[in-house]
């Protein structure tokens, strides 16, 4: 089977004159509401080197025609001037969250031939959750041209027996690649580099993932096109990835775009069996309805759905009313996706409706107080539910989960290029 992943050209700063603190910066797409935290982060970096200076944070999407340019100056020189090779590398990451448990994971680069965002892929890397298309051409304008990337993305496999990451914990092979607290609440990171023997048997076990028989005993079905890597974060800027490597084809010839290093794309591999990986639910409220009308027409629905998923619960609230709703016999794997389907329709139908994806059972009741609001409340996600759903569902409805708090989202550490060396020009997001 063709591989859809492999080691890379790794780019990182010498961390003996280069302060790691300041160069590690939280994912773009967090805090974008909150313009304070990026003010802290600047205030922090001050002069010094830092992937700030290669990002543009999404609260600042209003401003990029005038931070692009000063963003491409910065790749430039820090390409020059600053970065240093890795060749062939992997690089074992263990990440201190908020709470003090510490998430593992493997940094390497994934052939984006091998992903599909589409709904019903059957590619090694899917999306988890719906791609929302509109939010690709912005990024896309950010990135076109881009010289190097720094990723936030980040890829979950399905290795309940632990083969892949978790081999790797205590081990002292390899060079120190950075060890750091991180800024603004981030916790810690430590990295180091694989030795060869260790890639081998990284690689080894991952192939070992998307067997068929070890595809059959997971799922407990035959002849089910095998996925590696189900996207965790950063789904979005994947995308973008994609789109670009796909323009570059188009412009180029498939033959000249085999061996452009726009193919391929630097993310984090984690297992999602990491006791430290945690997934949280994302409750619906709907905002303008006559909630007892909804729910009138909700139960109908329920009622009427003949699938053979296993029978589903959610709890709706409004003013002081709580209830359960049963779906016998749901479609969807996910109560989520059962609601999320009628939700959808039912927006279709009656102009003023609104939906809003809200984090917190608390946050849910506070706002169902209000007049003409209805929510539903709902178990979350198992982990060991994720690639079932992916692979028997499509890409789950989006907004399903949350992946921990935004200080533990991936910082931007390491670097890799994407444009040829004569090409000097662009961001990275």
């Amino acid at each position: 089977m063709k591989k859809c992943y492999q080691s890379a050209e790794i780019l990182l700063p010498n961390f003996q004159i280069i302060d790691p603190a300041k160069w590690a910066v939280v994912a773009c797409d967090q805090f974008t509401s909150e313009p304070e935290y990026w003010q802290k982060a600047e205030a922090l970096v001050g002069d010094a080197p830092s992937t700030l200076r290669m990002i543009l944070p999404e609260v600042y999407l209003a401003e990029s025609r005038e931070r692009i340019p000063q963003i491409n100056q910065t790749m430039e020189r820090y390409l020059d001037s600053l970065l240093l090779p890795h060749t062939d590398s992997m690089v074992y990451v263990e990440r201190t969250q908020s709470d003090g448990s510490i998430r593992r994971g493997i940094v390497l680069a994934i052939d984006l031939e091998c992903y599909d965002y589409q709904k019903g892929a059957t590619s090694l890397i899917r999306a988890t959750e719906a791609t929302v298309v509109e939010r690709i051409p912005p990024r896309v304008a950010i990135r076109r041209g881009a010289v190097i990337e720094s990723p936030h993305v980040m890829l979950l496999i399905d290795d309940p027996k632990h083969t892949v990451i978790e081999p790797l914990i205590g081990s002292s092979s390899g060079e120190l690649a950075y060890d750091t607290d991180l800024m603004l609440g981030g916790g810690h990171l430590k990295g180091r580099f694989l030795d060869s023997a260790e890639i081998r048997r990284v690689e080894r076990s991952l192939d070992g993932l998307i067997t068929p028989e070890a595809t059959k005993e997971r799922y407990l079905k035959s002849g089910l096109a095998p996925l590696l890597f189900a996207v965790g974060d950063g789904n979005h800027s994947l995308a973008t990835a994609k789109a670009i490597y796909e323009e570059i084809k188009a412009a180029l010839g498939e033959e000249a775009a085999a061996t452009h290093p726009a193919r391929y794309a630097l993310v984090e591999v984690v297992n999602i069996h990491d006791p430290a990986l945690r997934f949280e639910p994302i409750y619906r409220v709907l905002f303008g309805v006559d909630p007892q009308a909804v729910l009138t027409e909700l139960e109908g629905y329920l009622a009427s759905l003949r699938g053979d998923a296993p029978s589903q619960t959610a709890e709706y609230v409004y003013g002081n009313r709580r209830g359960v709703l049963n779906a016998p016999s749901p479609v969807r794997q996910l109560t989520v996706g059962t609601l999320q389907d009628f939700i959808d329709e039912y927006l279709t139908r009656h102009t003023g409706a609104e939906v809003d994806y809200i984090h917190g059972e608390q946050s849910v009741l506070a706002l169902c107080e209000k007049p003409n609001t209805l929510g539903f409340l709902f178990s979350g996600m198992e982990k060991d539910q994720l690639f079932p759903t992916v692979m028997f569902d499509g890409a789950l409805p989006r907004k399903t989960f949350s992946m921990g708090h935004a200080t533990d989202k991936r910082y931007y550490v390491e670097c890799r290029r994407i444009l040829p060396k004569q090409k000097k020009k662009g961001t990275s997001v």
